[in-house]
């Protein structure tokens, strides 16, 4: 057994995950035969980027404005920048200008919808959105399908984005008539963090063991893999190969 710690910082977490997204086996048999919905978010655009680029079809697809909200300094304002759309993949063919309300009545059991999330609770692979469309925006849209026609949620999301307290008991909480601010919705779906990553990709186990930094650390987990030296081995390739992803400024 070996065992070997690694500083992700949270853009190169979103990469690590898009790496992995695309090449889950659960993404990969879907492209085959249903559909993949790509819902704009920026962890999701490193999704979209890979899997694009895994099927040929990076071509005029950017980053740059795949989200709906987004969080930044006080008193930042986020580019501005047009909105495409969300990424949808009929049978690994990419849709042209839709977006999930365009599509979601079609689909059916098997096929996937990627979303991101602004909460998780590692321990207990939940994760949670903000609400700020009076009709709970692209989950809303989405839930039915979830529930009524099992449609597969994945949830691909940083471990900077991590709380303490139960999910649900927060959204009591920010849901009450009387608070302000966006809504909270816990979300039924399978988390897919940098862990789950690892994991994919290497077969080694991967922990979340300290987090915290500066000069552009902030927000950086480190991460301890543990296996066979050619699994850790793997994983230190891996993690060398995103080494230099720049900040996400989405």
């Amino acid at each position: 057994m070996k065992v070997k710690q690694f500083v992700l910082t949270p853009a190169m977490g979103k990469r690590l995950i898009g790496k992995a997204i695309a090449a889950h086996p659960a993404i990969n048999d879907v492209l085959e035969t249903g559909t993949v919905v790509i819902v704009a978010g920026t962890t999701n655009g490193y999704v979209a980027e890979e899997i694009l680029a895994a099927t040929d079809q990076a071509e005029g697809f950017s980053r740059d404005g795949f989200r709906r909200g987004v969080t930044v300094p006080p008193g930042t304002s986020a580019p501005k920048v047009p909105f495409a759309g969300d990424v949808v993949l009929v049978r690994g063919v990419r849709q042209p200008n839709v977006e999930i309300f365009d599509v979601v009545d079609d689909l059916a059991a098997g096929d996937v919808v990627l979303k991101g999330a602004n909460a998780l609770s590692p321990e207990l692979d939940r994760a949670a959105v903000l609400i700020g469309h009076p009709k709970a925006g692209t989950i809303g849209a989405a839930l039915p399908a979830i529930f009524g026609r099992r449609v597969r949620l994945i949830i691909p999301v940083g471990l900077e984005k991590r709380v303490c307290d139960d999910l649900d008991d927060l959204a009591t909480v920010i849901n009450a008539p009387e608070a302000e601010g966006p809504r909270l919705l816990p979300m039924p779906g399978e988390t897919f963090t940098e862990l789950d990553a690892i994991e994919l990709m290497t077969d080694a186990e991967a922990f979340l063991v300290a987090a915290g930094g500066t000069c552009g650390a902030e927000g950086a987990v480190w991460i301890a893999v543990a296996g066979e030296n050619d699994e850790v081995d793997a994983a230190e390739e891996l993690i060398e190969s995103i080494a230099d992803e720049p900040p996400c400024v989405a």
